[in-house]
C-alpha cells in the first residue's frame, strides 16, 4: 500500500536550499527524497536519544581542555 503524502510549506536559509539543490543534482535524486531522508534521520536520532554532533563536539573540546579538573572533581 502506498504511503499518503501531504504537502507542507516552510522556509529555509537560502544557502541551505542551494546546497540541497546541488546535492540532489549530484545524486540524481529529487529534493523531496532528500528532505524525507533528512527528516526520517532526525526523528530516529531524537527517538533514540543520540547526542547531536555540535553537543558532542562541545563536550569533546571541554574534556580536552578541562580533563584534569574533571578528574579532581570526581575524587
Amino acid at each position: 500500500m502506498a504511503q499518503v503524502r501531504k504537502k507542507f510549506a516552510t522556509q529555509v536559509n537560502s544557502d541551505l536550499l542551494e546546497n540541497l539543490r546541488k546535492l540532489a543534482d549530484e545524486e540524481g535524486r529529487q529534493i523531496q527524497a532528500l528532505v524525507e531522508e533528512a527528516l526520517e534521520t532526525l526523528i530516529e536520532e531524537r527517538r533514540q536519544g543520540k547526542a547531536r554532533s555540535h553537543v558532542v563536539g562541545a563536550y569533546q573540546k571541554s574534556h580536552a581542555r578541562f580533563s584534569s579538573l574533571y578528574e579532581k572533581l570526581a575524587k
